[in-house]
């Protein structure tokens, strides 16, 4: 349940329009959804390797710390910290956006009330999850099971009419193959992301060898098959032409399904994928800070775990602050994708490249978890990943810069945490 909802957040619910418009054409459009559930799958087998071999709290922060230096790996995970926040703080707005019309009326669009909603959706997963592990993973279930049953009504809307069928197909002068299918890519690996954080969990899962590969392929194979269904549906029911002006996609899709209760329906869609998806990010991330912190790379304090309930409060807390401070300064979901994927496909094909070490390093008697098809999947999930990286650029050169910075910001702040933190065992 923690890697469907690692993957499944509110993506599937817009993404689907922006890969519409960046195909241009349908056979495109499946082709590319079809691609990335291929190379997702790939990497959940990098992964389930990676995952094997480095059981451990905090196990993505350590796959760079092992494999490569110190630095680099702070660099990156100095950016998926500040990136992972504002891409909670984001979610947790859209999912206010539409709770409040179904708590308020539509009069609720001030901005005041949507981001106060956001704030306290956020503080109320953060006592969840400060009361303790076990009461996060009882939530997290329940989460991933009622955002499962929404999206699986919504499929079948497969078998209704389909709707807007005469509508011209339009495709742009300047259209072409390579540029449109790496650009629908960007949402779609968006969409996907999130199944590698599962090894932030290694120390806390039973048998991890075991239960860390069969936990991403059973999660990812769930995705894959949920996005598949739920975009064919869009395409039945809306058309294609018709998807690529409709930002909120599943909102027309309940619509045309429930009719005027279609809104209230989607409201509750969303706010249920923003509810699993920010209960995951407070799981997880104050992980990759302990890893950190035992690398002495952080703050001791952010190693402190209450024994009783086994959370992280510091780190938890920090998170969390950071995610609220990022409700008053984040723009739009829209423009996070771009350099989000700048930063996480680099990161992804890194940590990919460490498989690569690991074997090479590994030791006579392992006995753990290892793929079929190595060295060729890793190697293709990779060269995907930097073609992702490209294809981030051309389209929003600005987007991606902007995550480049935040990426150059970890060096200076590196050298710096680690002379106090020298200074201060002196």
């Amino acid at each position: 349940m923690i890697v469907v909802s690692l993957v499944i957040g509110v993506g599937i619910f817009r993404t689907p329009a922006m890969v519409a418009q960046s195909a241009g054409k349908e056979w495109i459009f499946y082709a590319a959804w079809i691609t990335g559930g291929i190379i997702s799958i790939f990497g959940a087998l990098t992964f389930a390797e990676i995952g094997a071999r480095l059981p451990s709290a905090g196990g993505y922060y350590r796959i760079f710390s092992t494999a490569y230096h110190p630095i680099y790996a702070f660099m990156l995970n100095w950016s998926q910290v500040i990136i992972n926040a504002g891409s909670s703080a984001g979610v947790a707005i859209i999912g206010a956006e539409y709770l409040t019309p179904v708590l308020f009326g539509n009069t609720a669009e001030d901005y005041v009330v949507i981001d106060t909603a956001a704030i306290v959706i956020i503080l109320i997963l953060f006592g969840i999850n400060y009361a303790g592990i076990k009461m996060g993973a009882r939530a997290q279930n329940v989460l991933s099971l009622l955002k499962i049953v929404m999206i699986i009504t919504c499929c079948f809307a497969i078998f209704s009419g389909q709707a807007n069928a005469d509508i011209p197909v339009v495709i742009d002068e300047d259209w072409n193959f390579i540029n449109a299918f790496g650009i629908a890519l960007i949402s779609i690996f968006f969409t996907y992301g999130g199944y590698q954080q599962t090894v932030n969990f290694g120390a806390d899962v039973k048998d991890p060898q075991k239960n860390i590969p069969l936990a991403i392929f059973f999660g990812v194979g769930i995705v894959i098959v949920l996005y598949l269904l739920i975009n064919l549906a869009y395409v039945n029911v809306l058309g294609f032409e018709q998807m690529k002006n409709t930002p909120l996609i599943a909102k027309d899709l309940a619509e045309a399904l429930f009719g005027n209760t279609g809104a209230v329906i989607t409201s509750i869609i969303l706010f249920t994928s923003v509810l699993g998806f920010l209960n995951t990010s407070m799981m997880s991330n104050p992980r990759v800070y302990y890893a950190m912190a035992e690398d002495k790379v952080l703050p001791q304090i952010f190693s402190k775990v209450n024994h009783k309930t086994q959370v992280q409060e510091f780190g938890l807390s920090f998170f969390v602050a950071v995610m609220i401070a990022s409700v008053f300064l984040l723009g739009n979901f829209e423009n996070i994708v771009t350099y989000v994927l700048f930063i996480d496909s680099i990161s992804l094909a890194s940590a990919a490249g460490a498989l690569f070490i690991f074997r090479h390093r590994s030791p006579k008697d392992y006995s753990g978890f290892k793929m079929k098809g190595y060295p060729y999947i890793p190697a293709v999930f990779m060269l995907v990943l930097l073609f992702v990286t490209y294809s981030t650029f051309m389209d929003d050169a600005t987007s991606a810069q902007y995550g480049f910075l935040i990426f150059l910001m970890g060096l200076p702040l590196f050298f710096l945490i680690t002379f106090f933190s020298n200074k201060k065992q002196q």
